[in-house]
């Protein structure tokens, strides 16, 4: 596992993304840097997509950093989603389960369509990268907003 962790980081840190025919370099400096949407998170987001879906790929990637106490919208993947926290402190949590810690290094494994959100924990910037399948063209399905109580909450 930290072989392909190791792999996952050398691409992304060298912007490698694999074309239908030829490699594709996409200099670190060139990606794109967005805010998260608001209607989608709450405080500040910062996306730099790195790789879309091509001919030959059905998944997208992407560094996403939040400030603390930011967090996602409630939502679903109906191609599931990978999150490797690369720093800081995560707080995930599915639909009537409890919220779970986890730190640099650790890995959150979304199966499809179940209601979940991710953020940072109250104390402290985080950073995941986003390993994203896509069906259909779609690789979220947005819901509500995650109240404060329920970020909060135990």
């Amino acid at each position: 596992m930290k072989k392909l962790l190791l792999g996952l980081c050398c691409l992304a840190s060298f912007g490698i993304a694999y074309g239908s025919e030829n490699q594709t370099v996409t200099f670190k400096d060139k990606q794109a840097v967005y805010k998260g949407p608001e209607e989608f998170f709450t405080g500040d987001v910062q996306v730099k997509a790195m790789t879309d879906t091509n001919d030959t790929t059905n998944y997208g990637t992407a560094y996403v950093t939040f400030a603390p106490r930011a967090r996602s919208a409630w939502h679903t993947h109906p191609a599931g989603q990978t999150l490797i926290v690369v720093s800081g402190k995560a707080w995930t949590q599915e639909w009537n389960g409890k919220k779970t810690e986890v730190k640099a290094g650790d890995i959150i494994w979304c199966p499809t369509g179940v209601k979940h959100w991710h953020g940072a924990s109250p104390d402290g910037e985080m950073t995941h990268l986003t390993i994203t399948g896509v069906k259909d063209g779609k690789n979220v399905e947005w819901l509500e907003k995650v109240t404060d109580e329920q970020y909060l909450a135990d």
